[in-house]
């Protein structure tokens, strides 16, 4: 088990996708998306293996949870800053978590 201050740790902020573009160099089907947590963090990049539930033109202006504070990581072509977070639906298929409503941008989960 974890602590609560472990899990105070992880910074999962909410940000909202600007651009979204194919990644056909990936090993899976993918996504490669820049996300806006606002002025404190700024704009980040990150790849999703979310093609099955998501268009390109629907992913822009989606507010979507992220842990923002693990180092970066080397996938591919594209260098992840940020772990967009996801659950897998009844197939494993990726559906993004978001806020219900939209909440301003870089707003900490707690």
């Amino acid at each position: 088990m974890i602590t609560y201050a472990d899990f105070e740790q992880v910074d999962i902020r909410v940000g909202r996708i600007t651009r979204a573009e194919p990644f056909p160099e990936a090993r899976k089907p993918a996504y490669k998306l820049w996300v806006d947590f606002g002025a404190e963090i700024g704009e980040k990049r990150s790849s999703a293996q979310i093609t099955v539930h998501y268009t390109l033109e629907e992913l822009v202006g989606r507010q979507v949870l992220a842990v923002v504070n693990f180092p970066p990581r080397q996938i591919g072509k594209v260098l992840s800053e940020v772990l967009v977070l996801g659950l897998p639906d009844a197939d494993g298929q990726v559906v993004l978590i978001g806020p219900g409503q939209d909440v301003p941008l870089g707003g900490k989960l707690f």
